[in-house]
């Protein structure tokens, strides 16, 4: 009647300290993930456990590609949690934590399906098949074709099919795939690859639909994934919006070049020239003015968002075009005014007045945007 849940923990190497040892650099550090009822207010079971991490360069400990990965299962009832995964790296007393509210489900029906596991890749070790999950659920870099696993439960040995969908982000149907399978008694394992898949860069789903042998619907799940090229800030999943917020940063002849082009593909080229021209560093991996401006756009969306998207408030405006303020008074509770706040940058002699006129939160820009402050952009 339980349910097995496998947690997985993608760290990256950049994520935690590593210090030197005999085995190159080591690095320590603890996994606790703990299950709450939906309310959060009882605690279902907790994991705790430790983990080492050995690199033979220093190098290797550097590079935002190198990661390691963590698996344990517990077995639950079936009902929503709220599950808190928390990583602290030993030596720098750094901590990162993850929390989600989860659906265990049922799969005690005649045919049920398990969730879907984006699949990285698939190795052989010590003559056995070993999968590595793609935990980010980007699939930007698998050439060979979207791969993922999932498992079909079945009561008794029966024929079904299958439909493999995969739809953008507005639920277009931009790909389908039928097969059908044969299914024994109990667990049937379905390791799948779609070839010819070109994804552009996005947000995509990937749904799979099982139908017994007259057509009907048995049971689905559905994966949410993306696309996203290597040396993009992970804030950047869809190139469209991504483009619009390029308004602080962009003349508006080189934004009408880049959005005027005749397909995604043209338009994700001139998009990366853009970013490219800018990089500081081009014989580097990074580009740093690149992942600085999209950082300043998610810290403004979680920072400034009212009514609508924080990157699109004039605090977002500023502090995306000028970077954090040297100095910010805040009066929220003023006797003979509205809440205003007051943000200073003191390398270029600028004061910059918001003002909550409507008491939602809801800052305006009170003095104009005067003189030549546009070209301090960064």
């Amino acid at each position: 009647s339980k349910t097995q849940v496998d947690v997985y923990v993608e760290v990256p190497y950049i994520g935690i300290q590593f210090l030197k040892s005999p085995q190159g650099f080591t690095a320590n550090y603890s996994v606790t993930v703990s299950v709450f009822d939906q309310s959060k207010a009882n605690l279902i079971t907790e994991k705790m456990w430790n983990e080492t991490v050995n690199s033979k360069t220093f190098e290797n400990t550097l590079s935002k590609f190198n990661y390691y990965i963590s698996l344990k299962s517990l077995m639950l009832d079936p009902g929503m949690y709220f599950m808190r995964i928390e990583v602290v790296d030993k030596d720098s007393e750094k901590n990162y934590v993850r929390e989600e509210l989860v659906e265990i489900r049922d799969l005690t029906a005649p045919v049920s399906v398990s969730d879907i596991l984006l699949v990285k890749e698939k190795i052989r070790v010590g003559g056995e098949d070993r999968i590595i999950p793609n935990i980010s659920k980007n699939v930007a870099a698998q050439k060979e074709g979207l791969n993922f696993l999932y498992e079909i439960y079945a009561d008794t040995p029966k024929t079904v099919n299958t439909a493999y969908v995969i739809l953008d982000k507005d639920r277009k149907e931009i790909f389908k795939q039928n097969s059908s399978v044969n299914l024994r008694q109990g667990k049937n394992e379905q390791l799948q690859n779609l070839q010819n898949t070109e994804l552009e860069m996005g947000i995509y789903h990937l749904a799979i639909i099982i139908n017994d042998e007259n057509g009907k619907e048995i049971s689905n799940r559905t994966k949410r994934f993306f696309s996203r090229w290597a040396g993009l800030p992970s804030s950047v999943r869809d190139l469209d919006k991504a483009i619009d917020q390029m308004i602080y940063i962009a003349k508006s002849g080189e934004l009408k070049n880049i959005k005027k082009a005749e397909n995604q593909q043209e338009k994700s080229k001139r998009f990366m020239e853009f970013w490219q021209a800018k990089d500081p560093t081009p014989n580097t991996e990074q580009n740093e003015v690149f992942e600085e401006y999209y950082r300043r756009i998610a810290f403004a969306n979680e920072k400034f968002k009212n009514y609508q998207e924080g990157w699109r408030t004039d605090m977002g405006m500023v502090f995306i075009t000028l970077g954090a303020p040297n100095n910010i008074e805040r009066h929220p509770f003023e006797f003979d005014s509205k809440p205003y706040e007051v943000w200073d940058y003191y390398d270029i002699n600028q004061r910059f007045i918001f003002v909550d006129q409507t008491g939602f939160g809801d800052y305006r820009l009170l003095n104009p945007v005067y003189g030549n402050w546009w070209k301090y952009r960064q």
